[in-house]
């Protein structure tokens, strides 16, 4: 089961990526391609898959979702790690 998403955990983490998307979403890139290059790679596939969509858009928005998972997890604890 995932972890809830409270308010204060989006309102941290939106305060942390609107100082600098761009620098917050290249940050991601190399964080997720260390911490679950899967992922990574899923999300960057995903957003080149259609032309008509803006890829930095879809992957900033893939990075914004994980993130919130990640950090609504930790604050109640929950590892999913095995």
């Amino acid at each position: 089961m995932l972890p809830i998403i409270t308010e204060e955990v989006s309102t941290e983490l939106f305060s942390e990526v609107f100082q600098d998307v761009q620098a917050w979403r290249k940050n991601m890139v190399q964080y997720l391609k260390e911490e679950n290059p899967e992922i990574n790679t899923a999300i960057l596939e995903v957003a080149k898959y259609d032309e008509g969509i803006d890829l930095k858009a879809v992957a900033l928005g893939a990075y914004l979702s994980y993130k919130m998972i990640e950090n609504a997890a930790d604050a109640e604890g929950v590892t999913f790690e095995e």
